[in-house]
């Protein structure tokens, strides 16, 4: 009994606030079952350096003053060490306007965000920038001879930004911007201006928009182009997008992945994940919980690595060689806060399910 109250008190105490019940919550509970996951690997070895992870999961259901207060309170009364961050630009925003974040001096390790948007040192993200994952697509197309592009896009200022990223690189690569359809516009306008772009016969659109934005753009635009790819990035949440769009909609659409297949077993890293969701979770393997395990292990590679007294997510953010996770190699870009570079391609085949 002492024994095992030393062992909590002695805890390392790791923090998250996350969506887990609103328009997120599906990315969210595979992102936490990811990260799950590994935590639980490592206390039934015995933790790190005999202390075990005490996890404490806060559902900010996607509203950033819920976030924020959620965060504040995982420092103050629970004492975290350690913050993973939540889902999107505006929780990650009001996370690190909290006044007790800014005092804490932590780093909030591994956000998921997917706006074109640049931060301090007080974010390490582990996920690779989404102008890498828009370049990415880009270059697939391109090896197909694809030069005419559409753009489907959800008005807000961060995708505006993105919007003009796609712009600028048209123009670098010689290829053509055939139409644009505002997914903010009356219905009736969106009607129109998708009828319009599939007449235009772009052979891609990609699509700058949240998941029940492009949902409702390709319920609509499949109407007459049933055929035409989409594209969207890794933070499309696929259940969502199935349930607006309908399961033949995301035929001929494609989605660039952070993680390699999590389905696959070419690497150590995606049998252990394969192995130990089986063993803890019993639940089905998707990129999110991969990346969840992946982010877990990184952040425990870290606490490893640190020399006493000292962060371990600083500790990531300093490191200059490469980590081996086992088949994944990552470091911090010069620069850029964010550890990895790996972006890879799904699609998704017909009857459903995405293939690599």
């Amino acid at each position: 009994m002492v024994a095992s109250a030393h062992a909590q008190s002695n805890a390392i105490i790791i923090g998250q606030a996350i969506d887990l019940s609103g328009p997120n919550g599906s990315i969210g509970r595979d992102y936490v079952a990811g990260i799950t996951t590994y935590f639980d690997s490592i206390n039934v070895s015995g933790g790190i350096g005999g202390r075990r992870i005490k996890y404490l999961v806060r559902d900010d259901q996607g509203i950033p003053a819920q976030s924020a207060q959620a965060v504040t309170e995982l420092i103050e009364k629970d004492k975290a060490e350690y913050l993973l961050g939540g889902i999107g630009a505006a929780v990650t925003d009001a996370v690190l306007a909290a006044p007790r974040f800014a005092q804490s001096g932590q780093t909030l390790f591994a956000p998921l965000v997917a706006s074109v948007k640049n931060y301090n040192s007080r974010v390490l993200f582990w996920r690779p920038s989404p102008e890498q994952e828009m370049q990415y697509i880009f270059s697939y197309f391109d090896k197909l001879g694809i030069k005419s592009v559409g753009i489907a896009i959800q008005e807000s200022a961060l995708n505006q930004d993105m919007y003009q990223y796609v712009v600028t690189e048209l123009r670098k690569r010689s290829m053509t911007l055939s139409g644009i359809v505002h997914l903010s516009a009356a219905p009736a306008d969106m009607q129109r201006e998708s009828a319009a772009l599939a007449k235009a016969n772009p052979g891609i659109v990609f699509a700058i928009a949240d998941t029940f934005g492009t949902g409702t753009f390709l319920k609509e635009f499949r109407k007459s182009a049933p055929r035409t790819f989409v594209a969207g990035m890794s933070l499309i949440n696929l259940d969502t997008l199935a349930e607006v769009a309908g399961p033949k909609a995301l035929e001929w659409t494609v989605f660039s992945q952070v993680v390699p297949n999590p389905l696959s077993k070419k690497s150590v890293i995606q049998i252990d994940h394969s192995s130990m969701m089986k063993k803890f979770r019993d639940e089905d393997l998707s990129s999110l919980t991969f990346e969840g395990f992946i982010v877990a292990k990184t952040l425990v590679k870290g606490i490893q690595m640190a020399k006493p007294g000292r962060d371990a997510v600083q500790t990531l953010a300093l490191q200059k060689n490469l980590i081996d996770l086992g088949g994944i190699s990552i470091s911090v870009s010069e620069g850029t806060h964010r550890m990895s570079n790996f972006v890879d391609m799904a699609l998704f085949r017909k009857g459903g399910g995405l293939l690599f």
